[in-house]
C-alpha cells in the first residue's frame, strides 16, 4: 500500500469513529430547561432571542438550557421542551 492510499484510509477510519460516538454521546442526554445559570447556558433559548450558548442573562431562566445526563432533568427541577415553551403561551 503506497504512504497515500494508507493516509486516505486512515482519515477513513478516524472520520468514521468520530461519526460513531456522536449518536450515542447524543442518546445519554437530554435538554433541561430552567437550571442554567446565568452566561452557562449551553446554546440558544427556546424563544430565539439568542442563538448561542453563554449567552443567558439570569439563573434558572425558563427559556434556557443545559444537557443534563438522560433521566436526571426532572430531579433537577428542571423542563422539557414543551414545557418551557407553553410558558410564553
Amino acid at each position: 500500500m503506497n504512504q497515500r492510499a494508507m493516509i486516505a484510509a486512515t482519515a477513513v477510519a478516524v472520520m468514521t469513529m468520530g461519526f460513531m460516538a456522536v449518536p450515542a454521546a447524543a442518546q445519554e442526554k437530554e435538554k433541561c430547561f430552567g437550571i442554567a445559570k446565568a452566561g452557562q447556558n449551553d446554546c440558544a433559548n427556546v424563544f430565539g432571542t439568542h442563538s448561542c450558548a453563554g449567552q443567558s442573562k439570569m439563573d434558572m431562566d425558563k427559556a434556557e438550557w443545559k444537557y443534563v445526563a438522560k433521566g436526571t432533568c426532572k430531579d433537577m427541577k428542571g423542563l422539557s421542551l414543551d414545557e418551557a415553551k407553553k410558558l410564553k403561551a
